[in-house]
């Protein structure tokens, strides 16, 4: 429970901005386009975070390393909703980004290490429950109080969820000892991993298919769409309903397929609904039926890559679990920077969604090629195994 309340905070503060970007930029007097530079600074933050903070956090059991966390990722927020300038707002979503990644992947090895065996991916979906609720509940209510009142006000409601969170993981985690692996056990093979690498381009590029489209989603929705600007909070909503139902059956689907091939199935599915999206961009009730969908399809490839990421990072599991964090929110920048270049030329909002499907297409190539050479050393094992041959390497 405590993880899932740290996640709402992480993912409140990751996807508002998305919501109220029009606002921000307005109050700020800058084009839409550089707005979006926040979203990209906050994805940053995550990726230089999560191997920095997750070294630094070994040296303490895993409830006190996430409270320390929680209390950076509190204060920096706070501070977002007093900047007065473009450059102020920029470098604290930068340092609020940066305890992301470690959270959740310090989070990630713990829930399944907690969990009954074979049920790891429906403990570390639980624990993502935290952020697709976020999503449902929280965005929507930040997005309403960024328009309706000031978008400082949204992060308000960020820092305050943040010192929920830190009073949960106080109260409620357990302070058993479950300790982080320690420096010399950090260090082996799995960094050196080249599946790993790989795995991490794959979140990055395949994730970013998701993230080009739903940056612009409230111009998406106000602008071409035509909904009065009240209808953001909404749509930010049904977005959501997709997250939390495709958080499970992601799960659902790593435990019928392997994680890889749940994978290319979700970013397959994923650019034919952001081609479509591209198409029906001006029919106001399919934007919305594939807003749910479009959700949907997208977190269902969260848990997978978690599992794909902590198998191929065998002996630094925490690590390689704070590095995929990291992907997703690269991906979040590159989706958010690619999609935001043609709509800077003036070809518009629509253009974000064809971005995101050659995204998404790029990361369904990336994840058949992943199988096939997967596919490929288990068929030498195997052939080793029966001969009584040597292992590779």
């Amino acid at each position: 429970m405590s993880l899932a309340i740290g996640g709402f905070g992480l993912g409140l503060t990751e996807f508002v901005i998305m919501g109220i970007l029009p606002d921000v930029a307005l109050a700020l007097g800058i084009s839409i386009p550089k707005a979006s530079h926040f979203i990209a600074a906050y994805a940053l933050g995550v990726v230089i975070g999560a191997p920095l903070f997750t070294q630094i956090a070994k040296r303490w059991p895993a409830h006190r390393a996430l409270l320390y966390l929680m209390i950076w990722f509190t204060v920096f927020n706070t501070l977002s909703a007093f900047a007065t300038n473009y450059s102020s707002l920029l470098l604290f979503r930068l340092l609020s980004g940066l305890p992301h990644g470690a959270f959740f992947g310090i989070g990630a090895v713990i829930a399944g290490k907690l969990s009954k065996e074979g049920k790891s991916a429906q403990a570390i979906a639980i624990m993502f429950t935290g952020l697709t609720i976020a999503n449902v509940m929280g965005v929507p209510v930040g997005t309403y109080i960024g328009h309706s009142y000031a978008w400082s006000a949204s992060f308000l409601m960020v820092g305050v969820s943040g010192l929920l969170a830190l009073l949960s993981i106080y109260f409620w985690m357990p302070k058993q000892a479950i300790e982080l692996p320690s420096k010399q056990a950090e260090k082996p093979k799995g960094l050196k991993n080249m599946e790993l690498w790989a795995l991490i381009a794959l979140t990055t590029i395949g994730t970013g298919g998701f993230f080009a489209w739903y940056s612009f989603i409230a111009p998406l929705i106000h602008d071409v769409a035509g909904f009065p600007e009240n209808v953001i909070g909404y749509a930010m909503i049904i977005a959501g309903l997709g997250m939390v139902a495709g958080n499970f059956v992601g799960a659902k689907m790593a435990e019928i397929f392997t994680p890889l091939r749940a994978v290319a199935i979700s970013l397959t599915v994923m650019v034919f609904l952001l081609l479509l999206n591209t198409w029906l961009a001006y029919n106001p009730s399919a934007v919305l039926a594939l807003t749910f969908v479009i959700g949907m399809t997208a977190f269902s490839v969260s848990t997978p890559l978690q599992m794909a990421i902590i198998n191929a990072s065998k002996g630094s599991e925490m690590l390689g679990s704070s590095l995929n964090q990291s992907a997703f929110n690269l991906g979040n920048a590159l989706g958010a920077y690619l999609a935001g270049i043609p709509i800077a030329y003036g070809l518009g909002y629509t253009a974000a969604g064809l971005v995101g499907a050659i995204l998404a297409g790029t990361g369904v190539m990336l994840s058949l090629i992943l199988i096939t050479i997967k596919r490929y050393q288990d068929g030498k094992w195997r052939q080793l195994a029966l001969t009584g041959g040597n292992p590779p390497g």
